[in-house]
């Protein structure tokens, strides 16, 4: 999902010209026949478009590149929509590169701003998952061209585009799909989140508000897999949970693992759903039921939307039914 105002290939269809046509327009090209020019001028003034400057520096030469900042390039998440990236930039043959943002603390969030700051970064997709990403998105001065990659619904204040997948209807998927398997309730083990309402937890909670069944206590993990197995030994030791929706994939399998040593099955006194859809979650035992999220497409998105050229949609996050779930015992 893009929140965005009128685009060039918006002004194109109304125009009846090609995007191509529209770029040339806002690049002042000489190749553009004066009543077309007009035609194209007045279209983007009815529908109050406004010209992409990152689209018009990567036209005009002042970026052939693209700066990921990102607080890490290792999990799925991040490094998938880094792949994304760094294919779409490559079709275009812009040169990517990633400025990786240490921490959230002050210092560190302003070392990455001024990097990217600099005109020689190029235009900027900024992730946004974590406070990190978030701080260097709310501190980069108007001029610099951004793109950023958010949970759902965006960044609560900022007025940069941003790009997401609407994983706050998977989450709601996902927790009907316990509640019609039988379970009374599901529990949640919940990543770090930078939105005050993390899309995936309000997903969750909008299911069971919807089905008026009992909401839980939100179980918080961190990004390693330490912290989500001990979330998952403090829920293994509740005999009354037998669902559990974890915030990632990675999660689900440290929280599998804590099950696992308190002696309870899976599916069969506990049923677990995960997020991402990592590639290996199709071959654990059991094979994990989980939400599958597109990071490549939104990296992708990011960068068609840097050089404001038309992208396929987004493909909506969607569960995948596997082996951890069942009815209850």
């Amino acid at each position: 999902m893009d929140m965005t105002a009128p685009r060039i290939r918006d002004v194109a269809a109304a125009a009846g010209v090609s995007y191509q046509t529209v770029s040339r327009v806002i690049n002042d090209s000489p190749n553009v026949r004066p009543e077309t020019r007009q035609l194209v001028v007045e279209v983007m003034e009815r529908l109050h478009y406004r010209p992409n400057r990152a689209a018009r520096a990567l036209g005009l030469g002042r970026a052939r590149a693209i700066t990921v900042v990102t607080a890490n390039t290792t999990l799925y998440g991040y490094a998938s929509l880094l792949q994304g990236v760094e294919e779409a930039g490559r079709q275009l043959g812009l040169a990517v590169g990633v400025r990786v943002v240490e921490s959230d603390s002050a210092a560190d969030v302003k070392h990455a701003v001024e990097y990217v700051s600099d005109p020689t970064a190029g235009s900027v997709v900024v992730v946004a998952f974590d406070p990190a990403g978030a701080g260097v998105l709310r501190l980069l001065p108007e001029d610099v061209p951004v793109v950023a990659a958010t949970e759902a619904g965006g960044l609560p204040g900022s007025t940069r585009r941003m790009i997401f997948l609407d994983e706050r209807q998977a989450a709601a998927d996902a927790t009907r799909h316990l509640l019609g398997l039988g379970h009374r309730t599901v529990h949640h083990v919940a990543i770090p989140s930078e939105a005050p309402a993390a899309a995936r937890q309000a997903g969750w909670r909008d299911a069971l508000a919807e089905a008026r069944a009992p909401i839980p206590e939100v179980v918080a993990a961190g990004w390693d897999s330490r912290s989500a197995y001990l979330a998952g030994q403090r829920l293994a030791r509740q005999t009354d949970v037998t669902a559990i929706l974890c915030g990632n994939d990675d999660t689900a399998l440290a929280v599998r693992r804590a099950l696992f040593e308190e002696g309870r099955d899976v599916p069969g006194a506990v049923s677990i759903v995960g997020f991402d859809d990592v590639p290996g979650a199709a071959y654990w035992t059991p094979a994990l039921t989980t939400v599958r999220m597109d990071f490549v497409a939104l990296g992708r998105a990011c960068v068609a939307a840097l050089a404001d050229a038309p992208e396929a949609p987004l493909e909506a996050p969607r569960l995948i039914l596997r082996e951890s779930t069942a009815p209850p015992p």
